[in-house]
């Protein structure tokens, strides 16, 4: 889950209260966040750049880094945070959100032209008008600004934002589309005009920006944004232009996202300007541009419209297992910033519900009934409760059972254990070394699901075998008293064209003998043993199991066999290369077996 980081005393100042550590700790787990760590700006800075740890001095400013949910947009800085602390606490009503009335004539327009729909086809814009900035709410907004991009925008990917000096633009504004050739402007930061082409090639060698480049620099045009004079407000996704950039100075905000997918775009929007117009002379009142495309449509952005729900009572209380009143419901909603009311006709069935702009993760009766069991805490939940099943398609509490996948690994859990193996557990992604070199695999392309922009080296694939897992723990645990039995139950994950998604789990069971021998003959009678409990011995014929020499790269020649069920191969086992031992620093034999426990199901 994401992770904000927001200046203690700042964030306190803002809460309108000091709380002691434990107090803040107390206040957000009620609230459904965490503080997850606390440190300090030159410790983060010291630890980016590897360098010992020293004393804190009493002056340097307290830094929590708080983690919130996926989902929770308008929660990525610390003006959504305390905002959300404040009306939870019953300090703060929750505020109504509206557009500027003004005439459409009067509207800033934004002109698109019709080839931007072969690369970034939407873009949606507002104005923040009589804004004041301190340092604070300065950093925090262009904060607010990274951490959608890394987030629901997708590093860019679905949305990019652009905010702009608008005292220094001349509108109407044009969204075009044109080649890099015909695209000249001095950058943000820059003081040289750049042509786009020389630009991407400018950024190859920036840090932060070169992840960027790949979503449009092998396009025929590119998208930009003028204004009435020709000059460049954002090359988007990539860079805004220098000549609009905001300051502290700045007291009229342009904002303009461009997106391919629109319901994110509007979401982000949503989220910007909803969260810094408190900072406007008419707080949360926010001034709407018009956006015209080249067929005579247009629209008018934010749209700030309330979602309206009605959801049932019982629904809710027979979720989270508790009996509440109508009014103490709609007492809880009220503290997560859903206003709720129950009908005026005095139904006492049915609450309902209106989403503010800010909410945009409530989609369904079950997003109500969450946060109605997060204001309520989850601790005050009986354990009576909580060991129901719950039906949602009913609104009622009955007896669920366990998927049969789950139920069957469960059992081979059980019978692994009897048999005197220790389980352990192992991450699902892993290095590419780890898939296929460690195991003296060769990466054929077409098996592996390969993850795009990995947080770090042992993170780029997700696991094709449970091999390396397993091996990984050996080779940590080198000094364990002999023999070491240990398996795994576990999800491999296989590309496999058939899916929507592209790709499949598949549920795996592995196990591995390391001893003074390599104990092959224990591995193979444990083999027998799970056959023998799913009912598949002996292996007389092909209608149970059967073994059959194989030739893996992991395993001995010589000493290690296929596992054949129903005519396919489900697995194989066999004492494992020396080669592959020393890569991963065990000294001992080992044998090991892997099969698919799915195909009995």
């Amino acid at each position: 889950m994401p992770t904000v980081s927001v200046g203690r005393d700042r964030l306190f100042a803002s809460l309108g209260k000091t709380y002691t550590q434990e107090e803040f700790e107390d206040l957000c787990f009620r609230f459904g966040i965490e503080l997850d760590d606390v440190t300090t700006e030159k410790a983060i800075i010291r630890k980016e750049k590897h360098l010992e740890e020293e004393e804190a001095d009493e002056d340097e400013e307290v830094i929590y880094k708080i983690e919130v949910p996926a989902n929770r947009y308008d929660l990525l800085c610390l003006e959504g945070i305390a905002q959300a602390l404040r009306i939870f606490d019953g300090k703060q009503e929750i505020p109504t959100y509206k557009v500027a009335n003004i005439s459409r004539e009067s509207m800033i327009k934004m002109h698109v032209k019709p080839e931007t729909s072969s690369i970034r086809p939407y873009v949606v814009c507002a104005v923040l008008r009589g804004i004041t900035f301190d340092e604070g709410s300065y950093n925090s907004f262009i904060d607010l600004q990274d951490k959608l991009h890394q987030n629901i925008c997708r590093r860019r990917t679905l949305v990019a934002i652009g905010t702009h000096d608008l005292d220094t633009l001349h509108h109407p504004f044009t969204y075009e589309a044109l080649p890099p050739s015909n695209i000249n402007f001095v950058p943000l930061k820059q003081v040289k005009n750049f042509r786009a082409d020389e630009l991407m090639e400018f950024y190859k060698s920036d840090l932060k920006l070169k992840k960027f480049l790949h979503i449009i620099e092998n396009s025929p045009v590119y998208p930009v944004i003028y204004d009435r004079n020709r000059t460049v407000l954002s090359l988007p996704p990539i860079i805004n232009g220098a000549h609009s950039a905001i300051t502290l100075k700045t007291k009229n905000v342009f904002i303009e996202c461009t997106a391919t997918d629109l319901t994110k775009a509007k979401i982000v929007l949503n989220t910007v300007v909803t969260t810094f117009s408190e900072y406007c002379k008419k707080k949360f009142e926010i001034e709407p541009v018009e956006v015209i495309y080249s067929d005579g449509k247009s629209n008018i952005y934010p749209e700030l419209s309330v979602y309206n729900m009605e959801v049932s009572l019982s629904y809710i209380t027979g979720a989270i297992g508790v009996p509440l009143e109508a009014e103490k419901v709609t007492s809880l909603l009220n503290r997560m910033q859903l206003h709720a009311q129950k009908p005026v006709s005095g139904d006492n069935t049915t609450i309902n519900v209106s989403v503010p702009p800010t909410r945009s993760d409530v989609l369904h009766p079950c997003d109500v009934m969450e946060d109605v069991a997060i204001a309520y805490g989850y601790n005050n939940v009986k354990d009576i409760a909580i060991a129901k099943g719950y039906n949602i398609s009913k609104g009622r509490a009955v007896s669920l059972k366990p998927l049969r996948l789950e139920e069957f690994s469960h059992l081979i859990r059980l019978e692994m254990a009897m048999c005197g193996f220790t389980e352990v557990l192992s991450f699902i992604l892993c290095s590419l070394s780890d898939n296929f070199a460690m195991l003296n695999h060769e990466d054929d392309g077409s098996t592996a699901v390969i993850i795009e922009n990995p947080r770090s080296s042992e993170n780029e694939t997700a696991r094709t075998s449970l091999m390396s897992g397993i091996l990984k723990t050996v080779g940590q645990n080198k000094a364990h008293p002999k023999p070491i039995k240990i398996f795994e139950v576990g999800d491999i994950v296989l590309l496999d064209e058939t899916k929507d998604v592209g790709a499949t789990n598949r549920r795996q069971l592995a196990a591995l003998y390391c001893g003074a021998t390599a104990g092959y003959e224990i591995i193979h009678g444990l083999v027998e043993r799970i056959m023998q409990v799913i009912g598949l011995v002996p292996p007389d014929d092909s209608t149970t199991y059967y073994l059959k020499p194989s030739d893996e790269p992991e395993f001995l020649r010589g000493t290690q066999a296929s596992i054949i069920y129903k005519g396919k191969q489900i697995g194989t086992s066999g004492i494992v290369h020396p080669e592959v031992l020393s890569k991963f620093d065990i000294p001992d034999p080992c044998s090991y077996f892997e099969l698919n426990v799915q195909c009995f199901l």
